[in-house]
């Protein structure tokens, strides 16, 4: 068995290594890197527990290769977004639903992104991609003001409030419907399009221009 494996190594190492990104994707968020095992690696993928060392250096670089994956994705797609887009407010929508639209493709992508901020906090090796993703958001709101139809926010704080609520909304959805399904909570769990609808909503109000201040009384023009 295992020399079958490595003859298919020899034949086609980029479909292996993409077979132990694809299981490490799948096995991170669901047992966090610590509850993962080589052995669990190499079996999901189907391949030698020694070609993690080979192609990647070990479990870490891995772990790593799989964060550095999905979140350079995220900042590629956020940025033909923001090139795409024919105004600020159509460029934040489109922003949310690049965002949903990759954890349907990818649910591993917003646990996996919870797990490793909770746990060892953000890994060095994605911190570009972050600072590409933040710059879209950034740039949508200097956007927007310039465009008239945003106040001028702390662009950090936008983005915070953006993907911080993206990303607990989908990283959470399974447990929610688990709960549900066991009878645990009394009401329907919100559906992706209810809270991507609501969040558009109270973000742009909340970026809404002030309106203008009434003249006083008796003022002059």
């Amino acid at each position: 068995m295992q020399q079958g494996r490595h003859r298919r190594e020899r034949r086609d190492p980029t479909a292996t290594r993409e077979a132990l990104l694809t299981a490490g994707a799948s096995l991170f968020p669901e047992q966090g890197f610590d509850g993962v095992s080589t052995e669990d690696i190499a079996g999901r993928a189907g391949v030698n527990k020694a070609l993690i060392s080979y192609h990647f250096g070990g479990k870490r670089g891995l772990y790593v290769a799989v964060l550095e994956s999905a979140f350079a994705e995220m900042a590629d797609r956020l940025r033909a977004i923001e090139a795409e887009a024919t105004s600020a407010r159509e460029g934040l929508h489109r922003f949310v639903e690049a965002f949903a639209a990759m954890t349907r493709e990818r649910p591993d992508f917003p646990i996996l992104f919870l797990r490793e901020a909770l746990s060892t906090g953000i890994e060095p090796a994605v911190v570009p991609h972050l600072v590409k993703i933040i710059g879209v958001t950034r740039r949508l709101a200097e956007r927007g003001v310039r465009e008239g139809i945003f106040r001028r926010v702390d662009p950090l704080l936008l983005h915070l409030g953006l993907v911080g609520s993206l990303a607990f909304f989908f990283g959470t959805e399974r447990a929610r419907r688990k709960a549900k399904a066991q009878g645990l909570v009394p009401f329907d769990p919100p559906t992706p399009k209810a809270f991507i609808r609501h969040l558009e909503e109270v973000t742009l109000r909340g970026l809404a221009p002030d309106p203008p201040s009434p003249k006083r009384k008796g003022a002059r023009s």
